[in-house]
């Protein structure tokens, strides 16, 4: 008897196992199925990327990249003085006095300003510890702020700090990947852009080209690359549908074509400007962001986001359109959030005035 209850015990528990066993595949097979193609966004650390405004009423870019724990910018400012703003905003986040990496996109006073820095406003390389800096491999230009640049870039190479061109980081030199994993779950990948190794007759086309990309998710960053390089750039890069793009050359009428608009479909649109200024041409229908480029981004989004309004009454020059604007990419999705205001730049009174809705946005 004994025997035969010590059987139906084991039995009862075998049973048990057996449940549990299969409760536990059916678990693992369901959550597989459910994972995203190409990669479990959720499992990845937080992004965000901040287009801040300047300072200034002049355009420019300077992009914090806040990737986990690493700390990343592209390009500094419009002027010297932008640093006493930027670094401002930089240092809410980046509690460590370090940037992991720093991106120079081109050679033009609008992207690397704040990389010379001046006698009243230190130079980022002056104001943070940065280990990895990478930039262009060509320019034409020979200015006092590009020469001052490189002098400052490389007394940062002489404190320590790793220096190479986009052309040396595709091309693997010291073993790096062109991909590389900044932070769990995160990819900064440089793109192969032809002018690296030809010339060009637009400093533009020399812009460094980026992917950050985050599972299933991708943020595309060009510089101010023109028309014939968004071509090229298409032609030699297999790129994806991106969550954000940020807008080529400030909104201009020759960058953001649709011969790369068609392919990554952008959901999100950043500007950095100062819209309605007359920097660069008194022909309004020209001033950043030009109509031109509003109707080719029309077809894919209406979100899009403008740092900075031009304002010849201001003390500066300028008031915030959406001011600094963050987009954030987590557990909980994509979102944007700006510090002045999340209008949306077809719902903003300038817009209202000095441009036309495009028919893709009435419909």
């Amino acid at each position: 008897m004994a025997k035969k209850k010590f059987s139906a015990g084991l039995t009862f528990v075998c049973c048990l196992l057996a449940l549990a066993i299969g409760f536990a595949a059916a678990f693992f097979l369901y959550t597989y199925i459910r994972r995203p193609t190409g990669g479990d966004v959720y499992a990845s650390g937080d992004l965000s990327i901040h287009f801040m405004e300047l300072g200034n009423k002049y355009a420019g870019d300077s992009i914090y990249i806040k990737a986990g724990d690493t700390d990343i910018l592209i390009d500094a400012g419009s002027r010297g003085s932008s640093t006493d703003t930027t670094s401002a905003y930089i240092d809410r986040y980046c509690t460590d006095g370090t940037l992991e990496y720093v991106i120079a996109t081109h050679a033009d006073q609008d992207h690397i300003a704040g990389f010379a820095g001046s006698n009243a406003s230190p130079s980022i390389f002056d104001r943070y510890d940065c280990e990895v800096i990478f930039d262009f491999p060509r320019t034409d230009k020979d200015t006092q702020t590009y020469r001052k640049y490189v002098e400052k870039r490389d007394a940062e190479v002489e404190a320590g700090a790793k220096h190479y061109t986009a052309l040396q980081w595709w091309n693997g030199e010291d073993d790096l990947p062109r991909a590389i994993e900044v932070s769990d779950g995160i990819e900064m990948e440089v793109l192969y852009n032809y002018f690296y190794e030809h010339d060009s007759g637009d400093e533009n086309n020399y812009s460094v080209c980026l992917l950050f990309s985050q599972g299933d998710r991708h943020f595309l960053f060009t510089g101010d690359l023109e028309e014939e390089g968004e071509e090229y750039l298409v032609e030699y890069n297999d790129l994806p549908e991106v969550e954000l793009f940020k807008a080529g050359h400030h909104g201009s009428k020759t960058s953001s074509n649709d011969c790369l608009l068609s392919v990554i479909k952008p959901k999100i649109v950043c500007v950095c400007c100062c819209a309605g200024t007359d920097e660069y041409t008194d022909t309004p229908e020209n001033q950043f962001p030009t109509q031109a480029m509003i109707d080719r981004v029309a077809q894919y989004t209406d979100r899009v986001y403008v740092t900075s309004l031009g304002d010849g009454s201001a003390e500066d020059g300028y008031v915030s359109m959406n001011g600094n604007i963050v987009v954030q990419s987590g557990r909980g999705g994509v979102t944007v959030t700006c510090s002045a205001n999340d209008t949306l730049l077809k719902d903003t009174q300038w817009f209202k005035e000095n441009r036309t809705t495009p028919s893709a946005w009435l419909s």
